[in-house]
């Protein structure tokens, strides 16, 4: 019966050297002349010969395979985020094992436990709101917000809350309205910090934590926003374009227009965010880089080794750790009404101060 694939013994037979000498030749160890190197790979490439993932596991103890945790894949933002570490992944010759933490701690320690039973050689985490990653016994690279200790690398979300903020009150809206889902978020806490920053004189913004409102009035309870517009609340900056298409949808259905009456912002520019109704003002993560960036520094942890990382107690640190983000500015912001009374000439509040 004819072998049902390529191997190392056909190789060998057909260059007249031992099956040892191909497999040195083939992973670039032992000492194998460049000429007999490159006639083995040229067989092997005619043949179709492919590695076994499998024993090269064996033979260097690596497995080639990294783990991805993810706090919330019915999020339509990590996918995206999965398909970019996956991408990555693969350009430096590994493969990945997804978990999902769905938004909760037990659940996301259970997953880095399966992942390290099933061999991978390093992890990219993207941590459940508000959690720190311990010692997990392998390589780690943490991808959350650079205010997180031990963070290897992440949008500069700060950073994206001031250009929104910049780009509101640059309209001349005075009277914003912050929606954030949940406090315990250090992505949402640093969103709100940089939309906060960007308040000038006589402009003011308070925050709505949907989660909280949700605790007392029930799940997808309406969040008043027409009763904020009567107020003169003018912008509504949420802080993930999920929220946003809430707020977007809250208010369509009170007959307040969007942008003529009331501006509505988002984060993370997700995929139907450019084909609502209005298209929505945002801000873009570029998820290509910080996979990148934390693929890089995960693969040179693993390739150094316990020599040089002796512990893994510490996440892996990338080059740079904080990627740019970009405002998109589309149909969702406009200028305020003319009716509309100023604010009070309020000084806004500082970084320390509590929020609303």
């Amino acid at each position: 019966m004819a072998r049902s694939g390529p191997k190392l013994t056909r190789i060998a037979t057909a260059l007249g050297v031992s099956a040892a000498t191909v497999s040195n030749a083939l992973s670039g160890k032992g000492r194998v002349s460049a000429e007999l190197a490159e006639k083995i790979r040229s067989v092997a490439a005619e043949i179709g010969y492919v590695p076994s993932q499998a024993g090269r596991a064996l033979r260097t103890g690596k497995s080639a395979v990294i783990g991805l945790v993810l706090p919330d894949i019915s999020n339509p933002l990590f996918p995206q985020i999965a398909q970019a570490i996956e991408f990555a992944a693969s350009s430096a010759g590994y493969g990945v094992l997804i978990a999902d933490s769905r938004g909760d701690v037990a659940v996301q320690t259970r997953a880095i436990e399966r992942l390290i039973e099933r061999g991978v050689d390093g992890m990219v985490i993207v941590p459940r709101r508000g959690t720190r990653i311990a010692d997990v016994g392998c390589p780690v690279a943490v991808v959350d917000t650079p205010s997180t200790p031990g963070n290897t690398v992440a949008a500069d979300h700060w950073d994206g809350g001031r250009q929104i903020a910049e780009h509101l009150v640059g309209l001349g809206h005075r009277r914003l309205l912050i929606l954030g889902n949940n406090p315990a978020s250090n992505v949402q806490n640093d969103r709100i910090g940089g939309l906060r920053s960007a308040m000038r004189e006589g402009a003011q913004a308070e925050t709505l934590w949907i989660e909280r409102l949700e605790q007392v009035h029930g799940k997808g309870c309406s969040l008043g926003l027409a009763g904020k517009v009567a107020e003169g609340v003018t912008a509504f900056a949420a802080v993930s374009d999920l929220q946003a298409l809430r707020a977007l949808t809250e208010l369509q259905r009170a007959g307040i227009h969007v942008p003529e009456q009331a501006s509505v912002t988002g984060f993370d520019d997700l995929i139907w965010s450019p084909v609502v109704t209005p298209a929505l003002t945002t801000i873009r993560m570029d998820m290509a880089r910080i996979a990148t960036l934390a693929v890089e520094a995960l693969v040179q942890a693993i390739g150094a080794g316990e020599a040089e990382f002796p512990s893994h107690g510490t996440p892996v640190a990338a080059t740079i750790s904080k990627v740019p983000m970009q405002l998109v500015v589309r149909q969702s912001t406009a200028t305020p009404p003319s009716n509309v009374q100023p604010a009070p000439n309020v000084k806004p509040p500082s970084e320390g101060e509590p929020q609303s």
